[in-house]
């Protein structure tokens, strides 16, 4: 599943975001926040935001897997009248990469992944829409397991419209 592990990765790269995982999030996200989910799943990222009083406008995914969320391709929609994109993106670079372009431009975007993302060459390019980053750790993607994964990840706000240095938010204690 990772990069330290042989473990086939479960497709379409379906990891089910944990509640534990948008905790970080929370106190970044302004009061009643409207926003879409473009990868939205068995859509649990969008119940853990609306339990906090948080109001999903739209949800999409190649694969829905609920009733409510639209079959959309996320890089070929535009969406207008919400106040972020909050999703957990295919860690896949190719996807990752063109998610950040189109999504970023439209509108603030708030993504979930891997934390060494940000220490590569490949990210250089789209640093200069980075507006924050927030440490989650390590998180237990797949539920019936003991173990959490082995990769660290943060919650990346990016936003193509705006102009300001990136914020590091470590781990709280």
């Amino acid at each position: 599943m990772g990069k330290r592990s042989d473990f086939e990765r479960i497709p379409p790269d379906f990891y089910p975001t944990p509640e534990s995982a948008v905790q970080p999030l929370l106190p970044h996200l302004g009061f009643e926040t409207r926003f879409c989910e473009p990868c939205a799943g068995d859509g649990r990222l969008i119940d853990h935001l609306t339990k906090w009083g948080h109001h999903c406008a739209a949800a999409w995914d190649i694969e829905p897997q609920r009733a409510d969320i639209s079959c959309v391709d996320a890089t070929d929609r535009l969406i207008g009248n919400i106040d972020c994109f909050i999703t957990n993106p295919p860690w896949s670079r190719p996807i990752l990469h063109e998610l950040i372009v189109k999504l970023s431009t439209q509108h603030p975007t708030w993504l979930l992944f891997d934390a060494d993302w940000m220490h590569t060459k490949q990210s250089a390019s789209f640093t200069p829409w980075l507006r924050k980053i927030v440490s989650v750790g390590r998180v237990k993607w797949i539920e019936e397991s003991p173990h959490t994964g082995k990769d660290n990840c943060c919650w990346y706000l990016f936003d193509a419209n705006a102009v300001a240095p990136a914020q590091f938010i470590g781990r709280a204690a």
